[in-house]
């Protein structure tokens, strides 16, 4: 029996649950067979045009974020790229497999939409203003909703998981 999935998964687990319980490390190396709603056989960035696997950054108003990790070099420099970012976010399914295609919306503290976008991956990372916001999360009709807090210096980190898919 080849227990190199099985490895690979229970690698996997771990660093979704070191990022959980720590929120402050970065998720270890993530494969792309290993992500689910998004290509496996991609091992490059789509859209990339800024170099070293980062995914373009888009803008919606005066909040810019970044989304995506399908592919190794993607994932490796989302990662590298969580501390830059005042939001950093995760989306896992069951399993601890990596989501893409996760809508997200964010909220400020009067309510005010600030961002409405699809991740393109298990990362998206939001540069957003210091303050209270609430991150609404849904993957195929399943909602969640944290609110998070940007420091002045410093980022916010937090991830999303659901059990069905």
């Amino acid at each position: 029996m080849n227990t190199q999935p099985r490895r690979r998964r229970n690698a996997v687990m771990a660093a979704v649950a070191a990022a959980t319980l720590g929120l402050t490390g970065g998720v270890g190396a993530q494969q792309a067979s290993d992500v689910t709603g998004g290509t496996t056989t991609d091992n490059t960035s789509a859209g990339n045009v800024n170099g070293g696997g980062m995914p373009q950054i888009q803008r919606q108003g005066d909040v810019s974020f970044v989304s995506g990790g399908v592919g190794q070099d993607e994932s490796n420099a989302l990662q590298s790229a969580q501390s830059q970012w005042p939001l950093a976010l995760l989306f896992a399914g069951p399993g601890s497999d990596y989501l893409a295609d996760v809508h997200v919306n964010i909220v400020d503290a009067r309510s005010a939409q600030v961002l409405n976008a699809t991740s393109r991956g298990p990362y998206m990372l939001v540069r957003l203003r210091p303050g209270r916001y609430i991150v609404q999360a849904s993957y195929k009709n399943h909602d969640q909703s944290k609110t998070v807090t940007i420091p002045a210096t410093g980022t916010a980190r937090t991830a999303f998981y659901w059990s069905t898919q």
